[in-house]
């Protein structure tokens, strides 16, 4: 009888459905080198979408919340409700981002082991990790540079 926490998927004796640590078959065997390219080329591709998705996070998806928030506060003359509006929307729609990012990680995973490497772990932490330091660094770099608080030059 297996009670190490790391074997059972948590510190009690039985295991709650779909806790169980991942057991990963052999790596697949190759029908040819072209094929691995491709597996490789999607990896690569996917990685990509992750990124962008990220990159909505620190853009468009705050700008749209905004406006539509605007947009009921305009229509209802509630500023609250505007606010609520733009939170709650923005809170849901990351979320469901996250969601799709998480799904996208473990796409990720399994085209990188059809390329032939032995992917065991996601890079969903790297890719957010990157995605919001450019993301932060674009953001004070656009609110000191261009937003008017006092410390952008003044032209003539």
């Amino acid at each position: 009888m297996k009670t190490d926490p790391t074997d059972n998927g948590g510190l009690f004796v039985g295991r709650r459905p779909g806790t169980r640590p991942v057991k990963y078959r052999r790596l697949p065997e190759f029908k040819g080198e072209r094929r691995r390219l491709v597996d490789r080329a999607l990896a690569i591709g996917m990685l990509v979408l992750m990124a962008l998705v990220v990159a909505a996070f620190w853009g468009p998806l705050p700008l749209a919340w905004l406006w539509i928030g605007s947009q009921a506060d305009y229509q209802s003359g509630s500023t609250f409700l505007g606010i609520i509006v733009a939170f709650m929307g923005l809170l849901f729609t990351l979320l469901i981002g996250l969601m799709i990012l998480r799904r996208l990680d473990l796409s990720w995973i399994l085209l990188r082991r059809a390329s032939g490497v032995d992917q065991r772990e996601g890079t969903i932490g790297r890719v957010f990790a990157a995605g919001s330091a450019v993301g932060a660094t674009v953001f004070v770099a656009w609110m000191l540079l261009f937003s008017g608080t006092g410390f952008a030059p003044v032209g003539p």
